[in-house]
């Protein structure tokens, strides 16, 4: 119950001391009424926001940290597990180029009004007269009762003010599993063009949300049918559909894409960037789609093409350009690798190579390759299950004789340089490159001795070569 959490007795408390009204909003007050925990906090006070909040943290002590943000009229309180956010009651309007809104003090009823959605409207009262008194101007519990998201304003206002909302929509919608009100599936393809004006990072922080959902199938599916998908992601729009010539056909990668998310999303812990690399993991395959006589469709190297597309969408999108990237291009690129190892005649040098190019990420791209399993055929579902367990018993094998994973050659840049005097230049590196390419080969045993004379017996077979490159010729 509300009443006995003394958090908002002592904010209460605090507003009858300053002589105003402080009011628990938003998607606090929904998850209660929900009974799903919550532990971010949103306060509405008819008064100085900040000036409540400083009392509060005034009555809280050392426990509790305050960080003021003047400019925008707010206040950030982080006591135990709890992020409590305050600002004065506010009334917005919006220019049409632009989704700042300009910002007035206002009542309570104001700041109800420009909330996104019924359900994220409700307030509760924590002092004075309104003391645990429950607020729904908008009937956002009768909209929970029958799962409907609903604009308190008319939905195309609401959306041409801010129209990030049209993903929030998407996003509660697949969350809860509530529907859209006839409303706003009317006006969201009215008013897609309004998405221009949105920042990418807006706009991934969103995906993300949806991403990390426990079945984000449902967010696609509902980005997609409002037509929003069309005009942020592109490239997965692309991957519907399906083809029959000759009696041939392919599967729809847009649905098999999103089921190999969710099995993901089963069993991942909540990996955001294990999610991206299934989401892209087939990306390519429209570019690389051929149709060969006889013998069906084919979408050879889309691994491939599909690992190159990552950077240039990550960096459409303003997702990170960095290790997280380039993790998601690597599983994108060995997505296909370990099912390609069950036959006995796989040589030790494959798997090891598998195991070399993922690295620390070997797990997850096995669990990759395992959720890529979609068909509905259980025979087949079990005979790749059990491929892929012969798989893991390979490289189970070769890591306890060959300690793959995680591993560095024997000899650094610098022994090398030092070994050969050499100074730094392309040379050191295409030595160890043949270095790492011998020994996950099988040619010589993965330690320093051996790999000193392996170094030595490749320059003096290979010095012209290497003097050149060392030249930079």
């Amino acid at each position: 119950m509300l009443e006995s959490n003394p958090l908002f007795s002592i904010i209460g408390s605090c507003a009858d001391a300053l002589g105003g009204h402080a009011f628990l909003v938003g998607g606090y007050v929904r998850d209660h009424i929900m009974k799903i925990p919550c532990k971010d906090i949103d306060i509405v006070y008819l008064g100085k926001g900040i000036e409540l909040a400083e009392k509060v943290k005034e009555k809280l002590g050392e426990d509790a940290s305050l960080s003021v943000f003047k400019n925008f009229g707010t206040a950030h309180l982080i006591w135990k597990d709890y992020t409590v956010e305050f600002v004065g009651a506010r009334k917005e309007s919006y220019r049409m180029n632009s989704r700042k809104p300009i910002v007035e003090d206002g009542t309570l009823e104001d700041d109800q009004l420009r909330r996104d959605f019924t359900i994220n409207a409700m307030a509760v009262g924590l002092n004075g007269k309104y003391k645990f008194q429950f607020l729904d101007p908008f009937d956002g519990l009768s909209d929970m009762e029958n799962k409907i998201i609903r604009t308190p304003l008319n939905p195309e206002q609401t959306f041409s003010d801010d129209p990030l909302r049209m993903i929030r929509a998407v996003r509660f919608a697949s969350r809860l599993g509530y529907a859209l009100h006839p409303d706003i599936s009317g006006a969201i393809p009215k008013l897609l063009g309004r998405l221009e004006i949105l920042s990418m990072e807006r706009i991934h922080e969103e995906l993300n949300k949806i991403i990390l959902q426990k079945k984000p199938s449902q967010g696609f599916i509902l980005l997609d049918q409002t037509g929003i998908l069309r005009v942020i992601f592109p490239e997965l729009v692309a991957l519907k559909g399906t083809e029959v010539i000759n009696g041939f056909s392919h599967k729809d990668n847009f649905y098999h894409t999103l089921e190999v998310l969710d099995n993901v999303a089963s069993m991942d812990g909540g990996n955001l960037w294990l999610r991206w690399a299934a989401l892209l993991h087939d990306i390519a395959k429209p570019l690389t789609r051929k149709f060969e006589e006889g013998k069906g469709f084919t979408f050879h190297g889309h691994e491939e093409l599909g690992a190159r597309m990552v950077p240039k969408i990550f960096q459409r999108l303003k997702l990170p350009l960095n290790e997280k990237m380039k993790y998601v291009q690597k599983l994108v690129r060995l997505h296909l690798r370990p099912i390609a190892l069950v036959n006995e005649e796989v040589t030790d040098s494959a798997v090891r190579r598998v195991m070399f190019e993922a690295g620390k990420d070997l797990e997850d791209l096995m669990l990759l390759c395992e959720a890529d399993i979609t068909t509905k055929n259980p025979k087949k579902i079990q005979r790749y299950l059990s491929n892929l367990k012969l798989v893991r018993e390979k490289m189970k094998m070769i890591e306890e004789k060959d300690k793959i994973r995680n591993w560095q050659p024997p000899l650094k840049g610098e022994e090398i340089m030092q070994l050969l005097n050499l100074k730094p230049s392309k040379a050191v590196g295409i030595i160890k490159d043949a270095l790492t390419d011998a020994i996950l080969d099988g040619h010589i045993p993965n330690e320093k001795e051996p790999s000193i004379a392996f170094v030595l017996e490749y320059y003096r077979n290979h010095r012209h070569e290497l003097e050149k490159a060392a030249l930079g010729k």
